[in-house]
């Protein structure tokens, strides 16, 4: 299956955070992808494009109307190439959907679903419109689980996630700093300053050897975590440091 038959410039890449926040506009181009792509007979590339208006719906914390549409994208990707990563990706994205609904026994379904991507091909990504090759699967199920407030299955998988040799070696700096941010978010909720610190400081130092924006706009979620250890002068000292991460 290709995307030969989608016109340039109607395919649907990026996501909402993308766009610059205008989810109406990244919204309606969506519909106009899953339009096409429709017309087209091309499943692959119409699931893609109605997960991508998920996308839109969890952003505003749709969480229901984003799950349904995601129903409706994994009965098309069942339907397009079974070579291609397609309805993993879905599947990784469905569980995100359950996490925002408080669903762990499904939001579990999905990732166990996800995780299959693993028995692909190497040519079941294209590079393009359809990225998802499994290796950010740990970390992601840990950030479900911290989304859920399982705290303790969220550290023992953000743990493994982060002594993964990919991680380990460098070779994603944003993918570990998110990690890092995680950790430190289940600091914040058990109320222990000892792991936000550590796990914080860690972030922010990777943020400014990497230069990774993406970093620095992630961090300042954790600073809503801090609760009433923000009277603690370390903890007051790591949310300057955040904040001097996204000062001009």
């Amino acid at each position: 299956m290709t995307d030969r038959h989608v016109p340039e410039g109607r395919r649907p890449t990026g996501t909402p955070q993308k766009n610059g926040h205008r989810y109406a506009d990244a919204a309606a181009s969506y519909t106009l992808a899953a339009s096409v792509s429709k017309d087209a007979g091309a499943y692959d590339l119409w699931a893609c494009a109605l997960v991508r208006h998920a996308y839109v719906d969890m952003s505003e914390q749709r969480y229901g109307q984003a799950a349904q549409m995601l129903d409706a994208a994994e009965r098309l990707a069942g339907r397009g190439n079974s070579s291609l990563s397609t309805r993993q990706w879905v599947a990784s994205v469905k569980a995100e959907a359950y996490a925002g609904l408080g669903d762990l026994s499904a939001c579990e379904r999905a990732l166990d679903r996800a995780e299959k991507v693993r028995g692909l091909a190497s040519d079941s990504t294209n590079g393009g419109w359809l990225r998802f090759d499994g290796t950010r699967l740990a970390e992601e199920r840990g950030a479900r689980y911290l989304k859920l407030g399982r705290l303790d299955l969220a550290e023992e998988t953000l743990n493994c996630a982060l002594h993964q040799a990919a991680l380990l070696s460098g070779q994603s700096y944003r993918r570990k700093g998110v990690v890092l941010a995680d950790l430190a978010a289940i600091g914040a909720r058990r109320r222990d300053a000892e792991q936000l610190i550590a796990y914080g400081w860690q972030a922010i130092h990777l943020a400014q050897a990497s230069s990774s924006g993406y970093i620095a706009r992630r961090l300042p979620a954790l600073c809503d975590e801090f609760g009433p250890m923000r009277h603690d002068r370390r903890v007051a000292e790591l949310g300057a440091g955040i904040a001097m991460l996204n000062t001009p």
